[in-house]
């Protein structure tokens, strides 16, 4: 049976955990979620909140509340979590031999760095000196299960600050120390540690398949960055670097002048319905991402009368390395834009209106609040019209990403955009796991949820693949998969054109797994044929 392992190095809790309900919830594939977290107490549903010692917000740490056993934990940089989320069948006694069967893959990944580990009678987690009179922690163990499938996992101390473990009652044992690989005299990279556990857990488990998936093959926080004085040489050097990183050659790039193959030249028309739709946005002082991101398609929709609006800005505060939406300081919202879209989409007598929007880190609702009010706009205007929303990440926070929920637009629309080996390369600021975790949310809120991938930057179709299966694992309905272009030389470099042929391949899979709507071609694009797919 195959075994879908995904190595998300650096993730927020809230964004792993949202991660695995999806997956426990939705999927009945098997998965191993490796990572490490940000600062974070975690409390079980029999914890006790007096077991955490200090104000959290003074030591740059968060708490959350989660539905596994246990008392209190603490996750954060230098530790390995694990999270399985896996159908296992241990009889009766099921939830003791599976804790069993993963503290062995702890104590077997241990042992193969010269480090005796073992269980302690009467005391959860991994040990080690379990039979001498200074036994120390060196790993939590907190599970669930429920009608054989399992979430949460364990956290192993690799070189973590133990500083932290003196802020809390680890686990609710009193006067039990506490240890890491680091203070047991072996520093290795968390990623390689990761890896032993995989080998060893999946021989314990008995998957025989392993289809795996990961961040940059380097460890994250080994990244140095080269500068260079020339600002131009300096952004191309940072991409590269990126791409380095994530194993891919840069200088095996198309060159930006190479000549597109035929089914990538497309004829520029600007009949009068281009030239009216134009004139139109801008007597309205719209923005749209058709022009800001130099969309491919804009000759073809425009003239057809359709558009996609843009909202918060035409300034991003990310900097992700294909896109050509300028990244300089972003001004104040402008409270009438939302009415100004929906008039616009009366007038253009649209069905179906599409808006997105830059991202915006800099508002403390991640410009949520915009779209809620856009939407409500639109079908207050016109209630016959139906709404997709192509939004930013909002930082994961749950609270902004049910501002947009609660106006139930009828397609939600995330884009996760490239494999997960790809992230830190193609978007730096963004998180694979932050973004199948907003994903799973908008399905569990009841909408319809698309996705979308661009393709040729580096990754391989098997890759592609892969983040088909995850978005699907996670109840996303619609995908769109289309060939990157690059914008400019100071974009990431094309690494290949993919043929139509391939494209009709990724789009069977697609369907295969169950998607609603596969939108896979040369020039499809987020928004690209929406009406088709909702």
């Amino acid at each position: 049976m195959a075994l879908q392992v995904r190595w998300l190095g650096r993730a927020k809790y809230k964004d792993a955990y949202a991660l695995q309900k999806a997956l426990f919830g939705t999927s009945t594939s098997d998965y191993l979620l490796l990572c490490e977290h940000n600062h974070v107490f975690t409390l079980g549903v029999r914890a006790d909140k007096a077991h955490i010692l200090v104000e959290p917000a003074a030591v740059d740490a968060e708490v959350f509340d989660v539905d596994r056993g246990g008392d209190v934990t603490y996750h954060g940089p230098g530790q390995l979590v694990g999270y399985p989320i896996i159908n296992v069948d241990f009889g009766s006694d099921m939830t003791p031999r599976y804790v069993h069967s993963l503290e062995e893959a702890i104590i077997r990944t241990l042992f193969d760095y010269g480090i005796g580990a073992a269980v302690l009678e009467g005391y959860p987690g991994v040990w080690v000196g379990a039979n001498s009179d200074n036994p120390r922690k060196i790993a939590a163990i907190g599970v669930k299960i429920t009608r054989g499938r399992t979430m949460h996992g364990f956290a192993l101390n690799v070189s973590t600050n133990m500083d932290y473990f003196s802020y809390i009652v680890p686990c609710g044992l009193t006067g039990m120390a506490v240890t890491s690989m680091a203070q047991e005299g072996v520093d290795v990279p968390l990623a390689e540690v990761g890896e032993k556990f995989l080998g060893h857990f999946a021989r314990i488990f008995g998957f025989d398949d392993v289809n795996y998936a990961g961040v940059d093959r380097s460890a994250p926080w080994a990244i140095r960055v080269e500068k260079d004085d020339n600002e131009h040489r300096a952004v191309a050097s940072r991409l590269n670097q990126r791409l380095k990183r994530a194993g891919v050659d840069p200088a095996s790039g198309l060159v930006i002048s190479e000549r597109k193959p035929p089914w990538l030249r497309l004829r520029a028309e600007m009949g009068p319905e281009y030239r009216q739709l134009k004139s139109f946005l801008r007597k309205m002082s719209l923005t749209t991402v058709c022009e800001e991101a130099g969309c491919p398609n804009i000759y073809e929709c425009w003239q057809q009368g359709t558009a996609t609006f843009m909202i918060n800005g035409d300034k991003c505060t990310r900097s992700c390395g294909f896109c050509l939406v300028d990244t300089s300081k972003p001004l104040e919202l402008d409270p009438e834009e939302p009415g100004r879209v929906a008039t616009a989409v009366s007038d253009m007598g649209l069905s179906f209106a599409v808006v997105t929007a830059v991202a915006r880190d800099d508002l403390a609702d991640g410009g949520a609040g915009a779209f809620r009010a856009t939407i409500d706009a639109i079908h207050d205007l016109d209630s016959g019209c139906g709404v997709e929303v192509l939004i930013p990440d909002c930082k994961g926070d749950e609270t902004s990403l049910a501002t947009i929920f609660d106006a139930r637009p009828e397609v939600l629309n995330h884009n996760i955009e490239t494999p997960l080996r790809l992230q830190r390369a193609v978007r730096p600021q963004a998180s694979y796991a932050r973004s199948l975790s907003v994903l799973a949310r908008a399905k569990e809120a009841g909408l319809v949820v698309k996705s979308g991938i661009m393709v040729g930057i580096g990754e391989t179709i098997d890759e592609v693949k892969t983040s088909l299966f995850d978005l699907r694992s996670v109840g996303v309905d619609i995908v769109t998969i289309g060939q990157y272009l690059r914008p400019t030389e100071d974009h990431l470099p094309i690494a290949r054109y993919y043929t139509p042929e391939e494209f009709g391949e990724l789009r069977a899979y697609g369907y295969a797994l169950g998607f609603a709507h596969v939108e896979a071609s040369p020039m499809a694009r987020s928004s690209y044929h929406a009406k088709t797919g909702a």
